[in-house]
């Protein structure tokens, strides 16, 4: 057992050192023929439509995702698919972006001369230097490839990693290109931790069902019920137009009793913190949090035009991803 642990680490860190020492070589083909090629995709009127076949679909279909993902437009084609009806995906102004290993793939070889005949520009990720593909595009980035990870230098490992990294740095030079801000990505991905901190507001993860407050006159017992009925760990305190008076915590009724206080002659206001923090509705969830964070707290009192809303907790706001 032993001996095949030991065989099994050996052979996982060589495949890491091959793809870490191809990777490491990667930035010399970023030169003016690579800018030349990202700045057509950049300018495209377009989409970017990125097609393949086999592993390299699968690379083409990740580079599809994030470039959506960080502003660019961009549709996925497979290269088989195309020439049984999907052509008609491609419109007049859209950069078609080929990537492949060899670039003499058959579903491409067919492929190509359609696209070519629509007029549409072509740029190619390539590893053959003279492949069919890389001879004919318009533009070719070319991704050297010397040897695949695993000893039969056959299976795919080296190569779509390298291409995979050549797609990332396509798409964030263009993602930057376009100055693409955390606001713009916290629009496209509103349900996603970035989006949700950017748009989700105070309003959007309160309860207002679950609304705990007490008089200031409250019996200290009526209180303890009230904050443990709602499970806030606090209740708020109102005036009798319904105004803010106070907060009372569970950590307030420990000191009362700490203190050895006779909690049958105290009132609510006798032991509430008369400058509770407060939130408006519209503010950002994440600036609520923020406040419980700086203050040490777990509850902040929610106000709608200045009036008691609620108490957020920080449950409310940890249940939905933000941090």
């Amino acid at each position: 057992m032993k001996n095949i642990i030991e065989k099994l680490k050996k052979y996982a860190s060589e495949t890491i050192v091959a793809e870490a020492k191809a990777v490491s070589a990667l930035p010399g083909i970023v030169d003016d023929r690579f800018a030349e090629a990202v700045s057509v995709l950049a300018e495209a009127k377009g989409r970017i439509v990125v097609s393949g076949v086999g592993k390299s679909a699968i690379i083409a279909r990740k580079m599809v995702a994030t470039l959506i993902s960080t502003g660019t437009g961009a549709v996925f084609l497979h290269s088989a698919d195309a020439v049984h009806g999907d052509m008609g995906m491609i419109a007049p102004d859209d950069v078609v972006l080929f990537i492949s290993k060899s670039g003499n793939t058959e579903e491409i070889r067919r492929l190509f001369p359609f696209v070519k005949k629509m007029g549409n520009t072509v740029v190619s990720i390539v590893s053959g230097r003279n492949s069919f593909l890389a001879t004919r595009s318009d533009y070719v980035i070319p991704v050297p490839v010397e040897h695949e990870a695993g000893p039969a230098n056959l299976a795919p490992t080296t190569s779509t990693t390298l291409h995979m990294v050549v797609c990332d740095a396509i798409a964030m030079a263009l993602s930057r290109l376009r100055e693409f801000a955390p606001e713009d990505f916290g629009r496209i991905h509103p349900g996603g931790t970035l989006g949700k901190r950017l748009y989700m507001r105070v309003e959007d993860v309160l309860d207002r069902t679950n609304k705990p407050w007490v008089t200031e006159d409250e019996a200290i017992k009526n209180v303890i019920i009230t904050i443990s009925s709602h499970r806030l760990g606090a209740t708020v305190v109102l005036g009798p137009a319904g105004d803010l008076k106070g907060i009372i915590t569970d950590g307030d009724v420990r000191r009362m009793v700490e203190k050895g206080k006779d909690i049958n002659t105290l009132r609510a206001r006798d032991i509430m913190s008369s400058s509770p923090k407060t939130i408006d509705m519209g503010a950002l969830a994440v600036d609520a949090l923020r406040m419980m964070e700086d203050n040490k707290i777990t509850s902040v009192v929610a106000l709608d035009g200045g009036e008691y809303a609620g108490l957020i907790h920080i449950h409310d706001i940890m249940r939905e991803g933000i941090q």
